[in-house]
């Protein structure tokens, strides 16, 4: 074989090598590039959020009425107690409360001489009866009008209790319906919060790096301003004392930033 052939032969092989492993220099720092330019692209972006707020009717009322008589014989004790009844009765069906709005407690007894760790708190009345009527009505008007005539039970000498869980409770059901317009509402003045922030920036706002759609809250209408650094409501008013609710969301959303 003549020797520039034999070179020749040698050289080609050589040649494809020098070109692969430029291909591969070439391909392996495109890919570095890539990897680089991704990495500094996730460190650069920017948390938004997205507040949105209803104001509602309550479209349901729940109203316990509890009254208690005392005494030392229990037939008296409860048929006052049986009095009391029918007076509550009479007096939710003058406000216009249908008998199926109502439902009637079981009656409780109380015998202070039963209670064996009792001690001082055996003196006074030895029996006492208590029983609890109880509103559910979809009218919050009407249940609104009857509550703010409570003092005619009081003038017909029945003592409506007033501890925890008493008075009128006001409910919105209708949540489930307000959330997806909600949370798209919420998204989209997310995203334009994004939006100003990349312009003030010189930057642009890419894909959604991640969300969290919030916790949707119910608080009283009158609660004021009172409210904490996430736009919850801080204000002690309880939510169920008002027939005007508001509701709220904040969601947020993490936008990439691209040049």
């Amino acid at each position: 074989m003549p020797i520039d052939e034999q070179v020749r032969n040698r050289l080609v092989p050589a040649a494809v090598l020098g070109v692969c492993l430029m291909l591969g220099l070439i391909l392996g720092g495109w890919l570095l590039g890539s990897q680089i330019k991704a990495t500094r692209l996730a460190d650069r972006y920017v948390a938004v959020k997205g507040l949105v707020e209803r104001t509602v009717k309550s479209d349901a009322a729940i109203w316990p009425v509890t009254f208690k008589e005392a005494g030392n014989d229990l037939p008296s004790v409860f048929a006052k107690s049986e009095a009391d009844k029918n007076a509550v009765l009479k007096f939710f069906a003058e406000q216009g409360i249908a008998s199926n709005e109502i439902t009637i407690g079981q009656i409780q007894v109380t015998d202070k001489q039963a209670n064996e760790f009792g001690g001082s708190s055996n003196a006074g009345p030895r029996y006492i009866v208590q029983q609890t009527v109880t509103v559910s009505s979809k009218d919050v008007d009407k249940i609104a009008r009857a509550g703010q005539k409570t003092a005619e039970l009081v003038q017909a000498g029945i003592v409506v209790g007033g501890g925890y869980g008493q008075g009128i409770r006001y409910v919105f059901n209708g949540l489930n319906a307000l959330k997806p317009d909600m949370i798209t509402e919420a998204t989209r003045n997310a995203r334009a919060a994004a939006d100003r922030f990349a312009a003030d920036s010189g930057s642009q706002v890419g894909e959604i790096r991640s969300a969290n759609q919030g916790v949707f809250s119910i608080s009283s209408a009158d609660a004021g301003s009172a409210t904490g650094g996430d736009g919850g409501d801080t204000s002690n008013i309880s939510p169920d004392s008002s027939i005007m609710k508001k509701v709220r969301v904040v969601s947020t959303v993490d936008y990439y930033l691209v040049r």
